[in-house]
């Protein structure tokens, strides 16, 4: 086990796998996140729904790819286009009741990691489609030092990239 949050939710492990053999051996595999550096800060969403910040990424859609999935949602959550993603591996929970799945269950992601400049926050803010979920975007420095909700989680995702 590499994490447990307060909640009780687990990184377990943080499988390195070619991304696209990882679909076939975690047939179960359902969202894809990314996490996204800003020079040395990190950049998170506001979750609406969760109220909490996080990384970017969401559900794999049927028939999408990892990659596929994760390019969509960033276009989505942050209005970029063609990026080009570093597949990182995939991570391996334990997940308390939530939003998507009302008991406690395993999960597997895939993880991407990106490296964009302070110019591109305009640029995110500007043209990112989907403020219905993603209500603000914000730096990790910035949110910690306000002591902002951040889902632990996913502020120890961020020590993967």
């Amino acid at each position: 086990m590499i994490f447990k949050a307060k909640n009780g939710a687990k990184i377990i492990e943080k499988i390195n796998i070619d991304e696209k053999k990882a679909l076939e051996k975690f047939p179960n595999l359902n969202h894809a996140l990314v996490i996204v550096k800003i020079e040395d800060d990190h950049l998170l969403g506001w979750h609406k729904w969760r109220n909490d910040w996080e990384t970017f990424g969401g559900l794999i859609e049927a028939g999408e790819s990892l990659r596929a999935c994760i390019a969509r949602e960033c276009e989505e959550e942050l209005g970029l286009c063609h990026v080009n993603f570093e597949y990182l591996g995939i991570v391996h929970y334990d997940m308390p009741p939530g939003y998507w799945v009302k008991e406690w269950h395993e999960e597997y992601g895939g993880l991407y990691g990106v490296t964009l400049s302070k110019n591109a926050i305009r640029t995110i803010e500007k043209n990112r489609q989907d403020r219905e979920e993603i209500g603000a975007i914000g730096l990790y420095s910035e949110l910690k030092a306000r002591r902002e909700n951040i889902d632990e989680i996913n502020e120890k995702l961020l020590e993967f990239y």
